[in-house]
């Protein structure tokens, strides 16, 4: 019974406590003689138990503040980067200098181990006509719109980057298409944990619109 006594008091001194938070303004002499027990058993008073606690909570902010210029900072570079490659690519005049290109500024700029560009005609893949080295493999990943990341078998890895592979790594894979063509940009890594399937795609999906339109565009100068 005592105990439940004490458990509305104790309620009713916090909800005046929450209704009223200039009390311990009004009433500075009571900061000092309330203690607080700390974790370590050293007992504090409330003033510093506060302080305590902002302190707590500006690092806090402070690391996140931190994480958040960091992550702006990538982006930043990852734009740069990318603003580069626009500016090479649009010199490519076929699918072979838009390939260099692509394996030339990727290892340089983005430390990929291998880069290597598939694409087949819409035709081939509509009718499963793909046989380049097991290709076939990829063609559920090349109808859909979204770049992955991951660990990839060995056998994926050859299919992709033949005598480029190791026996492990991972991969970013980014779909590709024209008006007439689909296919895959791989990017490779030797390292399993470098495209993980949490990494964000979001710079992906640029680099694949780049990529695609480059193609489309090459041809067209081609064909006219």
């Amino acid at each position: 019974m005592k105990a439940e006594i004490d458990s509305q008091y104790e309620a009713e001194i916090a909800r005046y406590l929450l209704d009223h938070p200039d009390f311990f303004l009004r009433h500075e002499e009571v900061l000092d003689d309330l203690e607080v027990p700390h974790r370590t058993g050293e007992a504090v008073s409330l003033l510093e138990h506060k302080i305590r606690m902002l302190q707590d909570k500006a690092s806090r902010y402070q690391n996140q503040l931190q994480e958040l210029i960091s992550v702006a900072r990538e982006n930043e570079q990852l734009n740069q980067r990318l603003h580069q490659l626009t500016l090479n690519l649009i010199e490519a005049t076929s699918v072979e200098e838009v390939l260099a290109t692509l394996q030339d500024e990727l290892r340089a700029r983005f430390n990929a181990d291998a880069v290597e560009l598939k694409l087949f005609s819409l035709e081939d893949l509509e009718e499963a006509r793909v046989s380049e080295a097991g290709m076939a493999i990829f063609r559920k990943f090349m109808r859909t719109d979204k770049p992955t990341c991951g660990p990839l078998s060995g056998e994926k890895l050859k299919v992709l980057f033949g005598d480029q592979a190791g026996d492990s790594g991972s991969a970013a894979l980014i779909p590709i298409r024209t008006s007439d063509l689909s296919g895959v940009l791989a990017i490779g890594s030797r390292d399993r944990n470098r495209f993980h399937a949490g990494k964000g795609v979001d710079f992906l999906v640029r680099l694949g619109e780049l990529v695609s339109l480059t193609l489309q565009a090459v041809n067209r100068r081609r064909q006219g």
